[in-house]
């Protein structure tokens, strides 16, 4: 199980990282469905995608300590759900959202058990060690 939160750790990390960048370098157009924007939206857009760009960042410094933080976990998958919540939240505002953006909020609210299932593997394998 350690090794499982350490590799789910590291592939949350990397694709956060380059979906994050990949939004601060293409703007709107990174977002199938969104169609054309304002300057406006296209600042937020770029702007979020560096902070999850960030939030990736999180992720890899988590998955790089011995052992691996079981609170850094949970509270990484708290704001992932989050995430998750806030698109179930704008189905209900404003309606269903092009199809990619429904896989994405599957993942957001699928992921999360399993991350927070897996959250103090590290610390329990590295005391079983001790």
């Amino acid at each position: 199980m350690a090794r499982t939160l350490r590799v789910l750790a590291w592939v949350m990390g990397i694709a956060c990282v380059a979906i994050g960048l990949f939004h601060v370098v293409a703007g709107m157009s990174a977002i199938p469905g969104a169609g054309d924007s304002d300057a406006t939206v296209d600042s937020f857009g770029r702007f979020m995608g560096a902070i999850f760009a960030g939030y990736g960042l999180a992720w890899l410094w988590a998955a790089r300590r011995m052992p691996i933080p079981a609170v850094a976990v949970r509270l990484l998958t708290g704001v992932f759900l989050l995430g998750g919540l806030s698109r179930v939240l704008s189905i209900a505002v404003a309606g269903w959202p092009d199809g990619f953006q429904v896989v994405l909020m599957a993942i957001e609210l699928g992921l999360p058990p399993v991350y927070f299932w897996l959250a103090d593997a590290d610390e329990r394998s590295a005391r079983a060690r001790a």
